[in-house]
């Protein structure tokens, strides 16, 4: 059997491939942040839809599979699908120096992987709703001086301005205050979830004061974000995911004037198939 280091050198080039990358930068996060640190103490839970199932035994290499593992799963929260998340990291993926809010960051692993992407030079601001996962969170990172972990919503909490939003946790809608904190060029990624099945993982770019671009990276569903649901914005992103497909999204618009190329309208934002409008300087 290989060394756990040779496990964690093959997952990281694993579930970076099969996010349909090949980015160094991106393997290396993976490989040098050991996952065993922030899912607790095994055997672990394995989430395998209809329930889950218990390894057989705490040797750390269950952990290094492209697998959901329990951290309270009497409340269905896990930490996530490494693969999935290796898609929407190589989506924004974060500078060396760039400032990153992460929103929904669990027990720290995937805010752990910012950490790492960011750099030395690089901040990481980490918000975990539950009291319980946030302690445990500053527990796991508090060897990292780039990272700041609050126990607070990311939703209804004001955020400081950052190059990468990154959201664990489905909207209905995106937040003015998401869209507001981004820098020029920054970044921000969310699950974009009805109440009911599926949504997906929106990718939207500050291109300019007012214009955002925008595009869908994949289908997801996620636990809810608390202060990021409405009844309303859920049925009608429901009806637009029904109708049609949101894969022509090329730009966010915000306001409530919205036209013909229109994919999906909600209050105060919408979706469009046209590229955003940049003046060149």
């Amino acid at each position: 059997m290989g060394s756990i280091d040779e496990f964690r050198d093959f997952y990281a080039r694993y579930v970076v491939g099969v996010a349909g990358s090949t980015d160094e930068r991106l393997i290396a996060a993976f490989s040098s942040v050991h996952r065993e640190d922030f899912v607790g103490p095994g055997p672990w839970s394995i989430f395998i839809g209809s329930g889950y199932l218990s390894t057989t035994s705490d040797d750390p290499r269950f952990v290094y599979q492209d697998l959901l593992v329990g951290l309270a799963p009497e409340r269905g929260i896990n930490n996530g699908e490494p693969s999935l998340h290796a898609r929407c990291l190589a989506a924004v993926m974060p500078r060396f120096g760039e400032t990153v809010v992460h929103i929904g960051a669990g027990t720290g692993y995937y805010t752990a992987l910012l950490a790492a992407l960011v750099g030395t030079m690089g901040q990481v601001t980490a918000f975990e709703i539950a009291i319980d996962l946030a302690e445990r969170a500053k527990g796991n990172l508090r060897g990292l001086p780039n990272v700041h972990v609050i126990a607070g919503s990311g939703a209804e909490s004001s955020l400081p301005n950052a190059d990468v939003i990154y959201v664990n946790a489905g909207a209905t809608h995106p937040l003015e205050s998401w869209l507001d904190a981004l820098n020029l060029g920054g970044r921000l990624i969310f699950p974009l979830t009805p109440n009911e099945g599926f949504g997906c993982m929106l990718r939207v770019t500050r291109v300019s004061e007012t214009q955002y671009a925008a595009s869908v990276v994949t289908q997801v569903t996620f636990i809810p974000c608390i202060g990021a649901r409405d009844e309303q914005a859920s049925a009608t992103l429901a009806s637009a995911l029904q109708t049609q497909s949101l894969t022509p999204v090329r730009s966010l618009r915000r306001g409530n004037d919205h036209d013909e190329t229109a994919c999906c309208v909600g209050s105060g934002w919408w979706l469009s198939s046209r590229e955003p409008e940049v003046k060149a300087t």
